[in-house]
C-alpha cells in the first residue's frame, strides 16, 4: 500500500510529528511504502535546520532526512505555512530580503496543490495532528 501522511504538529510541542513518523517506520517495515510526507501548520517546523535539541531527546529533523534518504520518501512543505513562521529556502529568502535560509535538505517548499495530488495519487493520506 502507498501512504502519504500529514504532519501538522511541531517537532517538540506535540506528539504528532514522533507519531508520523514512528509510524512511517512500521508501515515501512510491514512492506508498504511511504512515498510523501507533507508538513503544514507548525508542522513546517519539522524542516528547519535550525533545530538542536538535547542530545538526549530525538532529533526528528534529522530523523525525517534519513526516512528520505533509505526509502525515497519525498518531504513536502507547505510554502504559506512555511513563510509565516520563518521557514524559508535559499530562494524564498532572498525573495523576501532575508540573510539566510532555514530549511533543511531535502526538505522542499510546495504549495497546497502538492497536497491534493498526494490525496489522489495514494491509496492512503494519514494526518497526524495535535
Amino acid at each position: 500500500m502507498r501512504y502519504a501522511l500529514l504532519v501538522l504538529g511541531g517537532p517538540y510541542t506535540h506528539q504528532a510529528a514522533h507519531s508520523a513518523l514512528r509510524f512511517a517506520h512500521a508501515a515501512i517495515a510491514r512492506g508498504h511504502r511511504v512515498d510523501t510526507v507533507f508538513f503544514y501548520h507548525d508542522g513546517v517546523y519539522n524542516a528547519s535546520h535550525l533545530a538542536a535539541p538535547p542530545q538526549d531527546e530525538p532529533h526528528l529533523v534529522d530523523a525525517w532526512r534519513a526516512l528520505h534518504r533509505e526509502h525515497g520518501t519525498a518531504l513536502q512543505v507547505c510554502v504559506a505555512a512555511a513563510l509565516r513562521r520563518g521557514v524559508l529556502d535559499a530562494s524564498e529568502a532572498e525573495r523576501h530580503g532575508k540573510t539566510g535560509a532555514s530549511l533543511e535538505s531535502p526538505f522542499e517548499l510546495t504549495g497546497l496543490g502538492q497536497l491534493l495530488d498526494v490525496e489522489r495519487t495514494h491509496e492512503r493520506l494519514l494526518t497526524f495532528a495535535p
